[in-house]
């Protein structure tokens, strides 16, 4: 009987060790434990994380980052995944889009704290949860988003899954029923835009959760089918109708090729295809000519971007809330050309009254270029003309913070502590989290001291 793709993909994940992850992947793993855990300190006090946590019955052997309060493995997954992915700080995968990190680190952290497992396991964990995810995401690319869904929330299930079963040491049959198992808690979709809804940030959280229930579940013998991916019934039919899937995305030389080597750890406080529309507003900013000046906007930009950052038009240009804000390309061009950052005081409630940066979205219209090459690259283009006929333009070739442009270690670190401090944490905690960070993968992964 030929192997099914989950079948194909536990093989390869069984015969891998430490010895095989790269040390380019391995640092990935070092830097998204860091940027994290700073994006859950910082989404800490949050309205939504409140909201959450007052849905959880506290006690349990598991940390939420941040909280003094304990939890159960899966809520702590949650907390910590909702929390990590609530401001759309996190990092991306051009290819996807996918954010791994989110995902994958919460319920690895969980499984480790609650079964009391090592720093290395939890390392080989991450590393194939994540290299996981980000193949997912190019066997079909665009069709889940297409089709109404967010591909972090259905692949993140998936993944999560992988890297927990691997975590816990499950064999081959019980990776590939863990895997069948998420394929029916999967799920998610992307009505958010509408209105600026909080659930995208929920998305990251449950498919952590569910990653980590599944394998718990197939380990005790629970089954699930076996060609959750490529069958009639799969995966990629529910969420990606129509692909025909290329699998050999998934499974070709897993373990010897790792593609989240390419990770973005992203420079702005929005979503990942406004990144460099971003740049080349602060690049236009510097020009010399106020907002007030501008007399047109015209963006070229990819057909993938359209449904969620431009249409439609009129409410992306004022839209209706700070969340909604992230999720909007005229309003990143104009809250980064009239503030200077984007931040995350750049989406407030304050910045989306701010009449002075609503004029300047109003003038924001684009141009679908066919050539642009989403998802493969995520580009930015702005182009300004002034009211006396001047016109400036800027163009951003890729998103800053990937692959073509890293962010160095110290620019990572610097990120981590203005995301620490904005949750509250002192500088003295700061520190003793990067050290803990530091060693984390050599030694036990000990998370209670960071339950404050």
């Amino acid at each position: 009987m030929k192997n099914t793709a989950a079948e194909t993909l536990a093989d390869r994940v069984c015969a891998l060790s430490l010895d095989d992850v790269s040390e380019s992947a391995q640092q990935r793993c070092r830097d998204l434990l860091v940027d994290v855990a700073g994006l859950c300190v910082a989404a800490r006090r949050s309205d939504y994380v409140s909201a959450l946590k007052k849905s959880m019955d506290a006690g349990g052997a598991c940390t939420a980052l941040g909280h003094a309060e304990t939890f159960s493995p899966e809520d702590a997954a949650l907390l910590n995944g909702t929390a990590a992915h609530g401001e759309d700080f996190d990092d991306t995968f051009e290819g996807g889009p996918v954010h791994s990190g989110a995902v994958v680190v919460p319920a690895v952290l969980a499984a480790c704290e609650r079964f009391g497992l090592d720093g290395r396991s939890a390392l080989l964990g991450i590393a194939i949860g994540v290299e996981t995810m980000c193949r997912l995401s190019l066997v079909a690319p665009k069709r889940i988003h297409k089709a109404g869904f967010h591909p972090t929330a259905v692949l993140g299930a998936m993944s999560s899954t992988l890297a927990v079963s691997v975590v816990l040491g499950l064999n081959k049959k019980q990776i590939v029923n863990a895997l069948g198992i998420a394929g029916s808690m999967a799920g998610g979709i992307i009505e958010y835009l509408a209105e600026g809804a909080w659930t995208k940030r929920l998305h990251a959280g449950w498919a952590a959760h569910a990653g980590l229930h599944a394998a718990r579940i197939a380990r005790e013998g629970f089954t699930g089918p076996r060609t959750v991916f490529e069958g009639t019934h799969g995966l990629f039919f529910a969420f990606a109708r129509g692909a025909d899937g290329k699998y050999s995305e998934l499974t070709d030389k897993f373990g010897q090729e790792w593609r989240m080597e390419g990770l973005t750890f992203k420079p702005y406080a929005t979503g990942t295809m406004n990144q460099p529309y971003v740049d080349c507003a602060l690049r236009l900013a510097q020009r010399g000519f106020a907002a007030e000046e501008v007399a047109e906007v015209l963006c070229e930009t990819a057909e993938g971007y359209v449904h969620r950052l431009w249409e439609p038009l009129a409410a992306k240009q004022r839209p209706p809330n700070d969340y909604a804000a992230k999720f909007s390309t005229p309003f990143n061009i104009a809250v980064a050309f009239v503030t200077g950052g984007a931040g995350f005081e750049a989406f407030s409630q304050r910045t989306v009254s701010d009449e002075r940066v609503l004029g300047l979205a109003a003038k924001v219209r684009y141009n679908v270029d066919p050539q642009n090459p989403y998802p493969a690259r995520y580009t930015g283009h702005v182009k300004m003309t002034l009211k006396d006929g001047r016109v400036f333009e800027e163009r951003q070739p890729h998103i800053r913070g990937g692959v073509h442009e890293p962010l160095k270690r110290g620019e990572l670190e610097r990120k981590f502590r203005g995301n620490a401090a904005y949750g509250g944490w002192n500088a003295a905690l700061a520190d003793d989290f990067l050290a803990f960070a530091g060693e984390a993968f050599n030694g036990k992964m000990e998370l209670s001291p960071f339950r404050r």
